[in-house]
């Protein structure tokens, strides 16, 4: 099925800009999947209660050599042809005012929810609704337009989205951009059939619902796209510190995606989820902005399932000194670098003034 003219458009030229982790409760360094316009995943207090570390990062620690990132040069590109990032994936473009960001989001909402797309245009698509939700953002004074001009059927969505994108900047407040970037690498997620499976085969056992599993998988890390420690020492898709693991994961591997969503749904029964998963989701992050911005995202997929299209394809953005910078799939550092210099050998990062 051919998608709208001007949505093509937009997808020809590479979607909006700014992706959307989030980071996690033992993390001091925050990215965004389904985060904030903070550091790069979600940033919550570091908390020893808490079993996650950092998702979608924006943040680093030491500096090192970038020389240490797996980059490479962007394919050779003719003049007047969309840039790409080093793994061929379209920079994003952003809209520049709230009539361009109701008719993009239309198109993209509409087209998310159209079956047998091939798996690159689910993928563009949900990387434009990322980087416009954030880029609405951005734009506070776009919102209340922005919002007026949707259908009645879509504008549940585009207030669930403001309302996490609001909790998770209420979540990394304070945070002070640094000069460096993790030492990550930067995956493709798990099947997106098979994630589902994996929560709900969790929400089965435990009665946890699997729209929130999927929320945490989500804001912790894209979905299981950051290969890598937090700051606090938290590993793997759901983020779990090492100590948090040993209660839950009766001998599974956390690095694993359905131990470690297994994992999880258990830890928010031990924290009281069953009888208030407000209170769930604060003893997983020690943080009740964290908790309103993952119940916001289950809601849209309670909504429609179909949201989940869109969540799976968001990417990584770290927050740094030099700006909110992408880290594509292929990414990959052994050493904490220097954001400086990954922008300067990839500028297309910067894809969200």
């Amino acid at each position: 099925m051919d998608l709208p003219p001007a949505l093509a458009r937009t997808l020809a030229a590479s979607a909006l800009v700014l992706a959307s982790c989030a980071s996690s409760p033992a993390s001091t360094t925050p990215a965004e999947a389904s985060s904030t316009e903070a550091p790069s995943s979600t940033a919550a207090p570091s908390s020893t209660a808490a079993p996650q570390a950092t998702t979608t990062t924006e943040v680093a620690e030491t500096t090192t050599s970038a020389a240490t990132a797996t980059t490479t040069e962007p394919p050779t590109q003719d003049e007047g042809t969309a840039p790409t990032a080093f793994n061929g994936r379209a920079i994003p473009q952003s809209v520049s005012n709230a009539t361009e960001a109701a008719e993009l989001f239309i198109e993209v909402e509409r087209a998310l929810r159209i079956d047998g797309q091939s798996d690159e245009t689910y993928a563009d698509l949900g990387h434009t609704e990322q980087v416009l939700i954030r880029s609405i953002m951005r734009n506070p004074d776009w919102i209340d337009p922005f919002l007026a001009d949707l259908p009645d059927d879509l504008r549940p969505f585009a207030e669930l989205h403001i309302e996490a994108r609001s909790e998770l900047s209420a979540l990394h407040a304070g945070w002070t951009p640094t000069d460096n970037i993790p030492a990550w690498t930067i995956i493709d997620p798990a099947p997106m059939d098979e994630l589902v499976a994996f929560y709900q085969s969790a929400s089965a056992q435990t009665g946890i619902d699997w729209q929130i599993l999927a929320g945490i998988n989500l804001v912790e890390t894209g979905m299981g796209r950051i290969d890598g420690l937090s700051s606090a020492g938290a590993q793997g898709p759901m983020q779990f510190l090492p100590t948090t693991w040993e209660e839950v994961s009766q001998g599974g591997d956390v690095t694993d995606p359905e131990d470690a969503i297994h994992g999880a749904a258990r830890y928010l029964v031990r924290r009281g989820g069953l009888d208030d998963i407000a209170a769930g989701l604060w003893g997983y992050n020690n943080s009740d902005n964290y908790g309103r911005a993952v119940l916001a995202y289950a809601e849209m997929l309670r909504l429609d399932e179909d949201a989940l299209r869109g969540f799976y394809n968001w990417e990584i953005y770290i927050g740094s000194a030099e700006g909110t910078l992408w880290l594509p799939v292929g990414y990959s550092s052994t050493e904490v670098g220097s954001a400086q210099a990954y922008l300067s050998e990839n500028p297309w990062a910067k894809t969200l003034s």
